[in-house]
């Protein structure tokens, strides 16, 4: 639920808590989506860690009327063909090759979205109520909930946004399958000793935001955006303090004619340590392209371009649909 969807946002790199305004915000500030005109889906696809995981993402929001709406969306992201070995050597101590089974681990998230204006001018408030369910192949699983609030705010052409996430606390119960358990506890030395805790807690973390755009005789525009992205504990982003962690986010847009856009971005700013002990700061470059004709919006996104120590860059692709373009 932290990764990011819809890859013009992951081109900025997540820089959008003020600037959203569209089927998507139901992710990143769900007080975006009063802005919608029409119903919209969106669809993303992207692979991690060299096509190892999937992650998927699909969307659909709609105007309820002028002065609210309404969203759903749902996530996945998974490993699938695990190896399960556990059952690999038999009663006899023989290693039988059949005995192997395939398996998947899968997260999946969620989410119902309400929008509305406030009576202020130019404030308008979301919220998001989230289920979260989370399945280990045969061994565990876990149900999950917590509730999201954002608020937008425009002024004299600039845009502001709060997104406060996990507001409550989102909690997942897990229920371990004490009998798939019992077949690898004890199996290595000092590992799996115990049944894991059934508890899982995500704390809650404020995004802050401000966006501005700047036409240029009519036919180009750029979206210059960034993000104050905070955590209620001690990390290695580049401000950290006991009480809290903040990690900034810096995204562009240009854009030609409303149909060609150019995305550049950079963020998950932090302190790293190097082999010698010294520090330096790290950050992750993003780049990328999209294309919008009648409803209809095309989206790519390089991330995760500026890890020098792996190659393990994530290509992500999504697409956004006007649908009342089909009633035209």
């Amino acid at each position: 639920m932290n990764i990011g969807v819809d890859a013009a946002a992951l081109g900025m790199a997540n820089s959008v808590v003020s600037s959203t305004n569209d089927v998507n915000s139901g992710y990143w500030n769900p007080a975006g989506l009063v802005n919608l005109e029409d119903h919209q889906i969106s669809l993303m696809h992207a692979n991690y860690f060299a096509n190892i995981a999937q992650y998927d993402y699909i969307a659909y929001a709609s105007p309820i009327d002028n002065e609210s709406a309404w969203g759903v969306s749902l996530i996945r992201f998974g490993v699938d063909d695990i190896l399960n070995t556990t059952e690999l050597i038999d009663n006899q101590g023989n290693i039988d090759y059949n005995r192997i089974s395939l398996f998947s681990t899968a997260d999946y998230g969620f989410t119902f979205s309400y929008a509305r204006r406030l009576p202020l001018e130019g404030f308008q408030y979301g919220v998001n109520a989230k289920i979260i369910r989370r399945i280990i192949g045969k061994f565990a699983s876990a149900w999950g909930f917590g509730f999201d609030v954002g608020v937008q705010f425009e002024r004299d052409n600039w845009k502001f946004g709060i997104m406060a996430r996990d507001i409550t606390t989102t909690y997942n119960v897990w229920n371990i399958n004490e009998k798939e358990y019992q077949k690898i506890a004890d199996a290595v030395a000092g590992q799996n000793q115990e049944v894991p805790e059934s508890t899982e807690i995500t704390a809650p973390k404020v995004q802050i935001g401000m966006s501005k755009k700047f036409l240029f005789h009519y036919d180009y525009s750029l979206l210059a955006a960034a993000n104050m992205n905070m955590r209620f504990t001690q990390t290695n982003d580049i401000i950290s303090t006991q009480f809290a962690s903040i990690d900034p986010a810096l995204g562009l847009e240009f854009g030609y004619t409303d149909l060609v856009f150019v995305r550049a971005g950079v963020g998950n700013f932090q302190n790293v340590e190097q082999l010698d002990s010294t520090k330096k700061i790290g950050f992750q470059p993003n780049i990328g392209l999209g294309f919008k004709y009648k409803g209809i919006e095309v989206d790519y996104a390089l991330t995760n371009i500026g890890n020098q120590t792996t190659t393990l860059y994530s290509n992500i692709f999504s697409l956004k649909v006007d649908l009342g373009l089909f009633r035209r």
